[in-house]
């Protein structure tokens, strides 16, 4: 028995659990299908490129498409105690202002920028560099400046305020639009998910246990209030056994395990439940609808020297990275690997930047891309920040062990391809610019090849993949299709919360792990009854307007 029992042990789930039981009184338990987080790759900051294809994530794949040309995409989810912190890539974004005001317009009250989210990542975040409006210092998360900055993400800094941009050092303070080097979520150059940030010393109270290797089976739902939940231990796939609370189950299994969670439950629109062989409890025609993801497109060129991280790939190279990583704390073992960065816009119409771009010094990360045939190269990928495509999760079946069917309706509505392919423009210009031009030998990603409007729609269909951003899915508002309340309850089920990035309405401008530890934190007040931490003083707090800034001729064309 205990009072709150805690489905994921992902980023939010690693967040409330430590948060709840700070409280002596409250028994919290908290589930993780994955193991613990104890190889050496997650906290080896580099080690992200093994991360997202390896046994550490569900080894999903997304529904075939024809707007993707029928592929089944990757999409990793994190199976591992820190969830996707454990094996993403530590960039630190937050998104824009706008985009919370946007929740509270459309029904989520309490969840504006200023004064509903803007104290919690503050309240959260331990920023070695700054500390300001924006920003606060002495929270678990530790974010931090990449110790060690390629040199060649150093010239595409350069080569992006040649071709317009300006540059930027913080993209979560007043202005998001620029370019520059990325925030990481390190501290003394190591990864700090969430697991490490939030539950490390936690997992030391006495009230806090935390389970790893169980997989949730369904949420125990008595006379319409949620008392507890069965899973199977880590012991025996046949061993089930019912963990009861006597004041809520809160669910952060993620934008894939939540909507999933839900309907293995009976929650969710009857006739899909009916057909995966589940019996409805409780209709909620949203749950699983409202995916939304970031569709990321990959260019990659390849370089006249070994100037990248590929030279590492060699055993003699890697054995001295790690050499001067374990001596000097410094080195590419402490690259995030995609580590420069740039906001911008499609066209002059758009108020606040609608593209993303990631830089990597370095070739073959992603699966799926052809490697270069020096084996030394550099990718810069591009996505647009708010697709207006909608997909989906739903049952395959019954088995809670199956994998759900997930199709995230990438590039479906065709503005989001108009804006895609407008991201690879933008990418080719930025590469060809000076501080870039002596690197490089030749494009080899997509190639000369590419140059129509068809011929680059073609290239975004056959090769775009997942950003990694999955949300939505268990949407909060209080229209019909919402799944969760402004307080996270959700709607029509007593003593049963969700409170991950499957809640957001729609998706943030940027990357998604700190919006959902956001997520997290408030919902840690919100259950407690806590008052709101305040925010900065008016005054204090600097306006932020998004603007497009005119760019000069013959360049981003």
């Amino acid at each position: 028995m205990y009072d709150y029992v805690i489905v994921g042990g992902g980023p939010a789930g690693c967040a409330l659990a430590a948060r709840l039981s700070e409280d002596a009184s409250n028994r919290v338990l908290l589930l993780e299908a994955g193991p613990a987080d104890t190889n050496p790759y997650i906290h080896m900051p580099v080690g992200f490129f093994k991360m997202t294809g390896g046994p550490l994530t569900w080894g999903y794949r997304t529904a075939a498409a024809a707007e993707t040309q029928r592929r089944q995409i990757p999409f990793a989810q994190g199976r591992v105690l820190g969830g996707g912190s454990s094996i993403n890539a530590m960039v630190y974004t937050r998104g824009q202002p706008s985009d919370y005001d946007a929740w509270e317009r459309d029904g989520c009250t309490g969840w504006g920028f200023r004064d509903g989210v803007l104290p919690y990542l503050r309240r959260m975040e331990d920023n070695e560099r700054l500390c300001n409006e924006y920003h606060g210092v002495g929270g678990p998360l530790g974010v931090s400046d990449l110790i060690t900055v390629n040199e060649l993400t150093k010239a595409f800094v350069r080569a992006g305020q040649e071709a317009g941009l300006p540059y930027n050092s913080d993209f979560n303070g007043a202005q998001q639009e620029g370019v520059g080097v990325y925030q990481v979520t390190q501290r003394n150059g190591r990864r700090c998910s969430a697991a490490v940030g939030y539950l490390r010393d936690a997992r030391a109270r006495s009230n806090l246990t935390v389970k790893t290797n169980c997989l949730v089976s369904r949420i125990v739902i008595e006379k319409g209030r949620a008392v507890g939940v069965e899973f199977a231990d880590q012991h025996s796939r046949t061993n089930v056994v019912v963990a009861r609370a006597e004041r809520e189950v809160i669910v952060t299994a993620g934008a894939i395990g939540s909507p999933k969670l839900l309907m293995l439950s009976g929650i969710g629109r009857p006739a899909a439940l009916e057909r995966a062989g589940v019996k409805p409890l409780h209709s909620l025609n949203g749950v699983g609808e409202n995916l939304q993801d970031h569709f990321d497109i990959d260019i990659v060129y390849e370089l006249n020297g070994h100037y990248s991280l590929d030279k590492y790939a060699k055993k003699h190279m890697m054995l001295l990275a790690g050499l001067e990583y374990k001596i000097f704390n410094k080195g590419p073992v402490t690259s995030n690997i995609a580590e420069g960065g740039a906001f911008w816009y499609s066209d002059s119409s758009v108020p606040t930047p609608d593209l993303q771009f990631h830089f990597l010094p370095g070739a073959g990360v992603e699966a799926g891309v052809p490697p270069v045939p020096s084996g030394s190269g550099c990718t810069l990928n591009s996505y647009f920040l708010r697709p207006r495509s909608r997909g989906s999760v739903m049952l395959h079946s019954a088995d809670p062990a199956d994998a759900p069917v997930i199709d995230p309706a990438y590039i479906r509505d065709p503005y989001d391809l108009k804006v895609a392919v407008e991201g690879i423009r933008q990418s080719r210009e930025i590469m060809t610019q000076n501080a870039l031009r002596k690197f490089i030998k030749s494009e080899h990603f997509p190639g000369g090849t590419v140059r129509t409007q068809t011929q680059y729609e073609e290239y975004a269909q056959q090769y775009g993949r997942t950003g990694y951003h999955p949300v939505g899915t268990c949407k909060m508002g209080v229209d019909d299709m919402s799944v969760v309340d402004p307080q996270l309850r959700v709607h029509g089920i007593e003593g049963l919360r969700v409170a991950d990035s499957s809640v957001m309405p729609r998706i943030v401008s940027s990357n998604t792990n700190a919006p959902t530890l956001m997520i997290a934190e408030k919902a840690s007040d919100l259950i407690r009854g806590r008052v709101v931490a305040q925010a900065p003083a008016a005054g204090q707090l600097a306006s932020y307007s998004g603007r497009a800034v005119p760019v000069a001729a013959a360049t981003l064309a």
